[in-house]
């Protein structure tokens, strides 16, 4: 499940257990039962009481599809959340590394890289649009790594 399309507002804690449970479609023993697993963790108030955001809403209907529609235990479920925030953290440094690549590529104007090789098998370094000189290389190959963003 993903969680990106909220807004910021959707992680403002504003609803009472009793509330969060009824948006739920669960009872509030249900929900006092996902926090002490670590499922969903709601804010506290300084008096301690649980309130719930949007965000945590949607994730206890994710908990209880999982639960009741695909017959996921609770242990399993609270898997499936860790794999979920970990596919979230590395799209993120993926997204970062890709933008820092770019950012070389461009400081530096490399494009893509060109090499020619001899009838021997020696890689030599070539401009994009050079042929290969003849005592050299054979073969031309151009490589364009795959860019996934």
């Amino acid at each position: 499940m993903s969680f990106s399309s909220f807004s910021p507002d959707d992680d403002t804690p504003v609803f009472v257990i009793s509330v969060a449970a009824q948006l739920a479609g669960m009872h509030a023993q249900t929900l006092r039962q996902y926090d002490r697993l670590g499922l969903v963790t709601p804010s506290r108030t300084s008096g301690g009481g649980r309130r719930y955001s949007q965000r945590d809403v949607a994730l206890l209907r994710e908990v209880q599809r999982l639960s009741q529609e695909e017959g996921v235990s609770l242990p399993g479920i609270a898997r499936i959340l860790e794999l979920e925030d970990q596919v979230l953290a590395l799209r993120a440094r993926v997204a970062e590394l890709s933008a820092e690549l770019d950012g070389v590529r461009a400081s530096t104007g490399r494009g893509p890289r060109v090499f020619s090789v001899s009838p021997s098998g020696d890689v030599y370094a070539a401009r994009l649009g050079e042929r290969p000189r003849h005592d050299r290389s054979t073969a031309l190959v151009v490589w364009r790594p795959k860019h996934t963003g």
